[in-house]
């Protein structure tokens, strides 16, 4: 499966911005989806996740009540909807997805394909 992620630029705190990933070429909807972010000399860490038909959710516990992660499979599209935005969010959000597996969600490893990142500044 191929990837786009779009929806990235700069926010001010407190503001929001809704990302958006695209998917193309095998069945959307086999797919857990999930969302990764690097920020400036950080390593890449887990944001969200969701499984393939939407029925379960995850994630990490600095986003969980300002970030909605949800896919449209009729649209083959994963958004994330980030509300109350801090600068420490600024990153590069990345897309992915996985077959569904043993590992944990929550690990990049379990993901097998990437979309191209899109960029998040906030600005204080």
């Amino acid at each position: 499966v191929q990837l786009q992620a779009s929806g990235g630029g700069l926010a001010q705190a407190g503001g929001s911005l809704r990302l958006s990933c695209a998917a193309s070429g095998r069945a959307f909807d086999i797919y857990d989806m999930g969302w990764f972010r690097q920020g400036p000399g950080k390593e890449r860490e887990f944001v969200a996740a969701i499984n393939w038909n939407g029925a379960n959710t995850y994630y990490q516990d600095s986003v969980k009540d300002r970030f909605t992660i949800s896919r449209d499979n009729a649209k083959n599209t994963v958004y994330l909807q980030m509300h109350s935005l801090k600068p420490e969010d600024t990153a590069v959000y990345s897309c992915a997805a996985r077959i569904r597996s043993a590992i944990s969600i929550r690990s990049s490893t379990a993901f097998g394909s990437w979309g191209q990142g899109t960029q998040v500044t906030v600005s204080s």
